[in-house]
């Protein structure tokens, strides 16, 4: 199963740190660390201007239909053809989306995990 990450750290030089420590120490030993694609965004704003709510929506819609070709997708997620393309591309420059050999766009990942926190000043 492939699964992803997505975290906001205002600290992504830390998260990239801590990505490069554990492949270091799964080298080493020889044990493969649980692959999980990570993607660090460095504050709420820039999260939210690679994944808008109808990006969140394509992501979670090709999740539910596989494969498609971005015509179809759009027509299935009622939206304009022009649109959904700039969607999808704005993604798989992320990573978050794919294409297959056949041409069509693809979430490679069977779960998406979205992790961060809040807090308060101390």
């Amino acid at each position: 199963m492939r699964r992803a990450r997505i975290q906001i750290r205002s600290d992504a030089e830390d998260a990239l740190a801590e990505s490069l420590a554990r492949a270091t120490e799964a080298a080493r030993t020889g044990k493969p660390s649980d692959p999980v694609a990570t993607f660090t965004f460095s504050s709420p704003a820039q999260l939210f201007s690679v994944i808008s709510p109808k990006r969140w929506e394509l992501i979670e819609h090709l999740q539910k239909i596989g494969p498609s070709s971005i015509r179809a997708l759009a027509r299935s997620l009622g939206r304009d053809v022009k649109r959904v393309h700039e969607d999808v591309v704005a993604l798989a420059d992320w990573g978050i989306v794919d294409r297959t050999e056949e041409g069509k766009v693809e979430v490679p990942f069977d779960v998406i995990h979205a992790d961060f926190d809040l807090r308060a000043v101390a």
